[in-house]
C-alpha cells in the first residue's frame, strides 16, 4: 500500500473507534457511576483517539498528519476554553455579591399555593438560569417544592415533573451551564448564538409545559399553604438582598444584544460583580476571610480565591448551603478536560478520513434535511441509553454529525440545537442515566413517576423535529446541498 495523508476507510471500519469509545465509555460508567466525570471519560475519549490513531496508521496515515489535525481540533475551540473558565470565575463573584442569591429569594417570593404548580416550573427556571445548573436547583430548592407539594396534597411524580422541567430549561439556556457552553464548543457555535438559536425551541416547549400545569393545578384540590418563609429568612439573615443587584445581570444582557463578543461581556460580568460584592455583602467578604474586621488585602484575596477556586457560603439552612456554593475557575476543568479529550477525538478522527465517511454514509441516508435532523435526535438518544452520560451523547453526537450538516448546506447552529434539545433534556428521562439517576435520587421521585410530568423535557425533541419537518429557523450556509 503506498504512503498516503488520508485514509478511504469503509464505514465499518470508520466505526470502529466510535464502537470502542461507547463499549468502554459503558463499561467506565458502570464501575464509577457519577465519578466517571471526574476524568476518566475524559481519559477514555483520548484512549479511543489513540485506536483510531492505531487504523490511520495501517492506512498509512502519517503521524504528523494526525498531530497537525488533533492541534487544529483544540485550537478551533481555544475561545470557549476561555469562555469556561470565566463563566466559572463569574458564577463566584455573582454568589459573594449576591446576585444569585437575589434571583432565588425573588423567585421564592412568587410562589403561591393557588398556582404552586406552574410556579415551580418558574422557579426552579429563575434559579437554573442564575446557577445554570439543572443538578443543583434540583438539589436545592426543589427538594423543598416536593416536600412543600406532599404537604398541599399534590402528587410527589407531578412536583418532580414540574421541578425537571423548570431546572432543565436554565439548563439549556444560561450561559453558565456547562451543557449550553459544551454543545456550543463541539459544534464551533459562537456561545450567545446558540443561546438565541436554542430560544426558538425552547420558548415554546416551555410556554406548552406551563400551560399544561396551569391547566392541572386547577384540577388540585388542596387547603395546605405554602410555607417558604424559612428559606427567605435564611437568605436575607445573610445576604443583604436589594433589587439593585440586578443591575450587573442586566448590564451583561445588555452587552449580549448589542453583540459584544461573549468572553468580553463575561469578563465585564465578573468585574462588576467583584466590585458590588464590596458595595452590597462586606460581611461575606469579612467572614470569608477568617477575620473580624473589613480590610482591602482580605477583600482581594476573598475574590481573587472565589474568582479561581471553591467558595463555600454557610447559611442556617442545609437546603441553601449546597447551593450556595461555588468552584470558580477550578471548577470548571473537568468540563475544559472533557472538551479537550473530545478534542483530540475528533482531531483523530478527521485525520484518518472517518468523520469523512460517516458522513457521506449519513447523507447517502438522509436524502433530505429532516432525516439528517431525526437521525442526530435518534443518536442523542441512543448515546444516552448506552453511555448513560449527557456530555458524551452531546460531544459524540456534535462531532459525528458536524461535516454531515455542514455538506447538507446546514449552519452549525441547527445542529447544536438539536442536539441540546434532545441530549441534554432526555438525560433525566432514562433511569439508569447519571442524570435521571441523580434527580430520581435527590427528589426522592423515581423517573417513572416524574416521567410523564417532565412534559419540557420529552416534548423537546419533538419540537426540534417539527420545526426541522416545516423548515421553520433552519439557517443555511451560503450554498446549499440538497
Amino acid at each position: 500500500m503506498k504512503n498516503s495523508t488520508s485514509a478511504r476507510l469503509s464505514i465499518g471500519v470508520a466505526l470502529l473507534p466510535i464502537i470502542f469509545l461507547i463499549l468502554l465509555l459503558s463499561i467506565n460508567v458502570f464501575i464509577y457511576g457519577d465519578d466517571s466525570l471526574n476524568g476518566t471519560n475524559q481519559f477514555i475519549l483520548i484512549l479511543s483517539g489513540l485506536f483510531g490513531a492505531s487504523i490511520g496508521f495501517l492506512y498509512n496515515v502519517s503521524y504528523k498528519k494526525i498531530l497537525t489535525s488533533i492541534s487544529n481540533s483544540v485550537k478551533s475551540v481555544t475561545g470557549a476554553l476561555l469562555i469556561l473558565l470565566f463563566v466559572g470565575a463569574l458564577a463566584g463573584t455573582w454568589m459573594i455579591s449576591g446576585i444569585i442569591p437575589a434571583m432565588v429569594y425573588y423567585g421564592l417570593k412568587i410562589l403561591d399555593p393557588n398556582i404552586f404548580l406552574p410556579a415551580c416550573i418558574i422557579i426552579c427556571s429563575i434559579i437554573s438560569v442564575a446557577t445554570g445548573s439543572s443538578w443543583t436547583t434540583s438539589a436545592t430548592v426543589g427538594i423543598a417544592l416536593v416536600g412543600i407539594g406532599k404537604a398541599l396534597g399534590i402528587p410527589a411524580g407531578m412536583v418532580g415533573g414540574a421541578v425537571i422541567a423548570g431546572a432543565y430549561f436554565g439548563d439549556k439556556l444560561s450561559p453558565l451551564s456547562d451543557t449550553t457552553n459544551l454543545a456550543s464548543a463541539v459544534t464551533k457555535v459562537d456561545l450567545f448564538k446558540h443561546i438565541k438559536y436554542l430560544t426558538y425551541t425552547t420558548i415554546p416547549s416551555i410556554s406548552i409545559t406551563l400551560i399544561i400545569f396551569i391547566i392541572l393545578g386547577f384540577l388540585q384540590v388542596s387547603d395546605g399553604t405554602t410555607d417558604n418563609a424559612y428559606l427567605l429568612n435564611a437568605i436575607s439573615e445573610k445576604f443583604n438582598i436589594s433589587l439593585a443587584l440586578f443591575i450587573v445581570p442586566l448590564l451583561v444582557l445588555i452587552m449580549i444584544v448589542k453583540k459584544t463578543p461573549p468572553l468580553i461581556a463575561l469578563v465585564t460580568g465578573t468585574l462588576v460583580g467583584a466590585l458590588f460584592s464590596l458595595i452590597f455583602q462586606p460581611q461575606i467578604i469579612t467572614e470569608l476571610s477568617g477575620g473580624t474586621n473589613f480590610s482591602l488585602v482580605d477583600s482581594y484575596i476573598v475574590i481573587m480565591n472565589t474568582i479561581t477556586g471553591e467558595i463555600n457560603i454557610e447559611t442556617n439552612n442545609e437546603i441553601l448551603n449546597d447551593l450556595f456554593s461555588t468552584g470558580g475557575m477550578l471548577g470548571m476543568m473537568n468540563t475544559i478536560f472533557l472538551v479537550i479529550g473530545t478534542m483530540v477525538f475528533g482531531g483523530v478522527m478527521d485525520a484518518i478520513g472517518a468523520l469523512k465517511t460517516i458522513s457521506k454514509a449519513l447523507l447517502k441516508w438522509a436524502d433530505n434535511s429532516f432525516k439528517l435532523f431525526a437521525s442526530t435526535v435518534a443518536s442523542c438518544l441512543a448515546l444516552n441509553v448506552s453511555a448513560s452520560d449527557q456530555y458524551l451523547s452531546i460531544v459524540v453526537s456534535g462531532k459525528m454529525f458536524e461535516n454531515a450538516f455542514k455538506d447538507k448546506g446546514l449552519a452549525p447552529e441547527n445542529l447544536s440545537r438539536t442536539i441540546e434539545d434532545s441530549a441534554t433534556v432526555t438525560s433525566a428521562l432514562i433511569p439508569w442515566n447519571s442524570c435521571g439517576a441523580y434527580h430520581s435520587s435527590v427528589l426522592g421521585v423515581s423517573v417513572g413517576e416524574y416521567f410523564i410530568y417532565a412534559i419540557f423535557n420529552w416534548i423537546s425533541p419533538f419540537m426540534t423535529l417539527l420545526y426541522a419537518a416545516l423548515r421553520i429557523k433552519i439557517r443555511t450556509l451560503g450554498i446549499k446541498n440538497q
